[in-house]
């Protein structure tokens, strides 16, 4: 009868040249593949009932694969003889490769818990603020473990390397300025996983939630482990980093509730009444599917030179319900303005009035001694032509009608008269 030991001994064997080393991982990989599928089917039908279990499972399928693999490879590799040519080389890279799939298979499962409790908690509700908030921790939180998870993952796999360890070791015993300079150079990385951890428990923004970033108007769209892209109303994105939103202001119109209160001016003549709008206003909400039934307000705010300025507040579920609902009250109430009272529309008023009085010097007498005809002549003429007058610019007479003298001149002479 076989024993252990007998059974591990024919096993090596094969291990003392490279084909029989080759056909021994051939073995061992095959294994691992049908070991990972049985055991896939097995927990796929357990974890069936309980849709966290699914989904982790589904996350984790692919790393667990590749860990069965690379052990398998590795039992050929360390139970190799040391004689093997290049064995050593396999055994640190080996190594390197266990870790990194351990480190694969983590972070992948810190990706699968937060995915689980994100599936857990719909966004596709009316009042979905719990939601996100839910979403916004697990995914940050997620990420920074899966952050930290790969730089430890990291480190693991250099110090596999016993020169690289006694480099690292010898540098900092022997230059702490070095240190300094590293932290330094890796202030952008650790300052925007800090400030992800900040976001995720504090929360001053969530997924979804509507903020005002430098004038930009955008949804936050995702939120990773050094920065959140912000999908602009024009479907652009706006790339900010994390730690941006901890170090400078912005506004967040959802911050507490995606309930919202929107804004409509209006412009009207001064004679326009205010009650008929009121109707109109409560008339056009009546049937808008947007308004929330919070705030219905119409309101007179301003009055310029030249109308009045009408503030009208209505208030939504949201903030794309509201911006549609704005536009729907801005046309209602436009639309009725011109129908009803088109007369009050704004208008532009100036005075068009000549019924002015204008004061003038008389012109001078001249010094001469010409008849009294000729010098009023002569002082019309020059009076009409001159562009400071102000009645003559206007095309209109100022004196005696000169075709009335002129024909007077021409007229024939009485009878017994010279």
């Amino acid at each position: 009868m076989l024993s252990l030991d007998h059974f591990l001994d024919l096993a090596e064997r094969p291990l003392g040249s490279w084909p029989g080393a080759l056909v021994v991982a051939a073995i061992a990989v095959a294994f691992a593949v049908g070991l990972h599928r049985v055991g896939a089917r097995i927990l796929t039908r357990i974890a069936r009932p309980y849709p966290l279990m699914s989904v982790v499972l589904r996350y984790i399928d692919t790393p667990a694969l590749v860990l069965l693999i690379i052990l398998g490879i590795g039992f050929m590799i360390f139970e190799a003889p040391d004689t093997l040519p290049f064995i050593g080389v396999l055994r640190d890279v080996e190594t390197v490769a266990l870790i990194g799939a351990l480190t694969f298979l983590a972070a992948r499962s810190a990706g699968a818990v937060g995915e689980a409790i994100v599936q857990a908690h719909p966004l596709d509700t009316d009042d979905n603020l719990n939601a996100r908030r839910i979403h916004t921790q697990a995914r940050v939180l997620a990420r920074s473990v899966m952050v930290v998870i790969v730089i430890i993952g990291f480190g693991a796999a250099l110090m596999a390397f016993p020169s690289v360890r006694q480099i690292g070791a010898s540098l900092l015993a022997s230059a702490g300025v070095a240190g300094l300079v590293a932290g330094i150079a890796a202030r952008p990385v650790l300052g925007n996983l800090i400030a992800g951890l900040q976001i995720a428990l504090s929360q001053p923004i969530r997924l979804d939630d509507v903020v005002v970033v430098q004038g930009e108007w955008g949804r936050v769209e995702e939120i990773t482990g050094t920065y959140v892209s912000i999908r602009i109303w024009d479907q652009r994105r706006l790339i900010v980093p994390l730690q941006w939103f901890i170090e400078n202001p912005f506004t967040n119109w959802t911050r507490n509730s995606s309930q919202i209160i929107g804004t409509v001016f209006l412009y009207v003549d001064y004679r326009m009444p205010i009650a008929p709008l009121r109707e109109e206003l409560a008339r056009i909400l009546a049937h808008a599917p947007e308004w929330d039934g919070r705030v219905q307000v119409l309101q007179v705010t301003d009055a310029t030179d030249r109308a009045m300025q009408l503030r009208v507040l209505v208030s939504s579920f949201d903030s794309a319900l509201n911006w549609d609902l704005r536009c729907r009250v801005r046309e209602g109430l436009v639309n009725f303005v011109q129908a009803a009272y088109p007369q009050y529309l704004p208008r532009a008023r100036a005075d068009l009035s000549t019924d002015r009085h204008v004061d003038f010097a008389p012109p001078l007498e001249p010094a001469t001694t010409e008849p009294a005809a000729t010098a009023n002549t002569a002082n019309t003429a020059n009076t009409a032509n001159t562009p400071a007058d102000p009645v003559a610019s206007r095309g209109e007479p100022t004196g005696p009608d000169p075709r009335a003298h002129s024909a007077a001149s021409t007229a024939p002479t009485p009878a017994g008269k010279p």
